[in-house]
């Protein structure tokens, strides 16, 4: 009897808070819900918990959470500063393993030497050698200042993941400069904040995703990647300074209304007008990473030994891989910009729209014999805009069941002689079926094409076998529900959602497990996979973007799951 009236009483609850009987939402979040008027008037972010600057709010349209900094808090004073969740990775990283934070560092020396003697000429004027006093002097002021050292790791996370840094350098590694940006202060405040949250909820964080421990499965290497009310901060508590320190202390023990003491932050409402001159006169010095690279050395190894290792958009310019497996990889297109070829690389490869480039003859000469294999193509208007301007003509490609990619699998198939080029074409690998379909780009102009084309392949391919574990794989996602795009950034299209039903009910019929996608060019640092909810069922979603620190992610965990 009592567990009926608990169970009415969730319901009303649920009805108070506008969310949909059929959210399933865990008790606990129903209750810390309830404690928020303004989650009444609220239908769709609502606020789980928060304190002075900081909050977790549940997303009642995805299911999912998130922390986010309230309008007074100033995360940086410079301008476009676009490191806050490398930073916040590296602050919780630096709570669980300050050590392994430390050598971090120390193995990025030679990168930091560099960003610090430009960043003493921005200052002085000066121009030092990299291994000037000056430049010592002020590697040294990193390792002795904690909330700094937890900036400069995610800045080098930033670095190996998106390519070298440039604007705003002074401030962003000389502690003399640092200390005007309020970062220090803002770093503070997370880790009050943060650590205050996983003393009150059953959460998993890690810099940038927040997950109940009960839905993030029993993998404890995902676990281990996060802050828990289970981890170990000791070691991190005895290096932070005493403020910090002391907040920290306090958020162990604290309930909402706790006062911590904190360093300074930076508040919008006492500088708000300067920070807005500040931007407005901003004149960006920002160096394409690609002129930056050759002055940077690679610090990580180019081994991978994932079993099933999937990596996308490598987009090579040298003419090889730039990193080593020898197991199963799945490369999800746009891998080559410059003819890479492989002779050992093993696994599967998808079509995506650079390829569509690379494949091309080198010569423009089309009266040359290598193009002889491409001139049933030389009339089409957008064969013609591949030519001249590839960026203008992605979005005018023929769906993925055109005569032209089958000439580009065979060029792809000659350079990769062990890879498998799945142009809309099966293969099953260790009991995991694997479907590649030949989606260059998101067609959202025209979408129902691409999705009719979609639905005759899979079920042409999915055949009467409705058991077998599957996995569909394309560059470009099938669409928004299969897609680890976030709906914040300007790439997501709300238009490119699935509007046929008959696909849905593929998906519910077989045993369709997860989907893999890459051309979004999405950081790993904002994560590399995600649990989404399709056609009634949870499905992982995995786009692994190549990068010096990313050269693929282990997909053995989530067909195991």
């Amino acid at each position: 009897m009592k567990s009926k009236e608990n169970e009415k009483e969730l319901m009303i609850r649920k009805q108070e808070l506008s969310l949909p009987a059929s959210a399933a939402l865990p008790p606990m979040l129903v209750e810390r819900m309830a404690l928020y008027p303004e989650n009444k008037r609220r239908p769709v972010n609502k606020t789980v918990f928060n304190n002075q600057y900081f909050q977790l709010t549940y997303n009642t349209r995805n299911h999912s959470m998130a922390i986010s900094s309230k309008g007074d808090l100033v995360y940086s004073a410079i301008p476009y500063d676009t490191a806050r969740n490398y930073i916040q990775r590296a602050a919780i990283q630096y709570l669980l393993h300050p050590e392994e934070i430390r050598r971090y560092i120390e193995l990025h020396q030679t990168t930091l030497e560099k960003y610090l003697t430009l960043s003493i000429f921005q200052v002085t004027g000066n121009r030092v050698e990299e291994n000037s006093f000056e430049v010592k002097q002020a590697y040294n002021a990193i390792l002795q200042n904690p909330l700094l050292e937890i900036q400069i790791a995610g800045r080098l996370m930033q670095h190996d993941e998106t390519g070298p840094l440039s604007a705003n350098l002074a401030g962003k590694f000389l502690f003399s400069e640092n200390v005007k940006t309020g970062i220090a202060g803002y770093i503070s405040e997370y880790l009050n904040f943060v650590v205050q949250l996983a003393h009150s909820l059953p959460l998993m964080i890690d810099g940038k995703d927040v997950q109940l421990l009960e839905a993030a499965g029993q993998d404890q290497q995902l676990l281990d990647q996060g802050l828990t009310i289970h981890s170990d901060i000791d070691s991190a508590l005895s290096l932070l300074p005493q403020e910090v320190k002391k907040g920290l202390e306090n958020a162990l023990v604290a309930t909402d209304s706790a006062s911590l003491v904190n360093t300074q932050p930076l508040l919008r409402s006492e500088y708000g007008e300067e920070l807005s001159k500040v931007r407005d006169n901003y004149v960006a010095h920002s160096v394409h990473p690609d002129e930056a690279e050759k002055y940077f050395r690679n610090v990580h190894s180019t081994e991978n030994r994932n079993l099933v290792n999937v990596v996308s958009d490598i987009h090579s310019k040298d003419g090889k891989l730039p990193f080593l497996n020898r197991h199963f990889n799945i490369l999800t297109g746009d891998v080559s910009d410059s003819r890479v070829h492989d002779e050992e690389i093993e696994g599967i490869y998808l079509i995506g729209g650079h390829e569509l480039v690379d494949v091309l003859p080198e010569t423009t000469d089309q009266t040359d014999g290598q193009w002889e294999k491409w001139r049933p193509f030389f009339h089409y208007a957008w064969f013609k805009e591949l030519l001249q301007e590839p960026d203008e003509a992605w979005y005018l490609l023929p769906t993925g069941n055109h005569p032209f990619y089958e000439v580009v699998e065979a060029e792809l198939a000659a350079r990769f002689p062990k890879m498998n080029v799945l142009n809309n074409k099966s293969l099953i690998h260790d009991g995991v079926r694997y479907i590649g379909l030949t989606i260059p780009v998101a067609l959202v102009k025209r979408k129902k094409a691409q999705q009719q084309f979609i639905l005759k392949a899979l079920e042409k391919l999915l055949g009467e076998n409705t058991e077998i574990p599957t996995v569909i794989v394309s560059h470009a996602p099938l669409f928004n529900e299969l897609s680890l795009l976030p709906e914040t950034t300007e790439a997501y299209n709300k238009d490119y959602i699935c509007e046929e039903p008959k696909i849905e009910k593929l998906f519910e019929r077989y045993n369709i497990i997860g989907a893999i996608h890459g051309h979004h060019h999405i950081p790993a640092s904002s994560r590399r996979f995600k649990n989404a909810e399709f056609a009634g069922k949870r499905l992982f979603v995995v786009c692994s973007i190549y990068s010096k620190v990313n050269t693929g992610f282990e997909l053995t965990s989530l067909l195991q799951y």
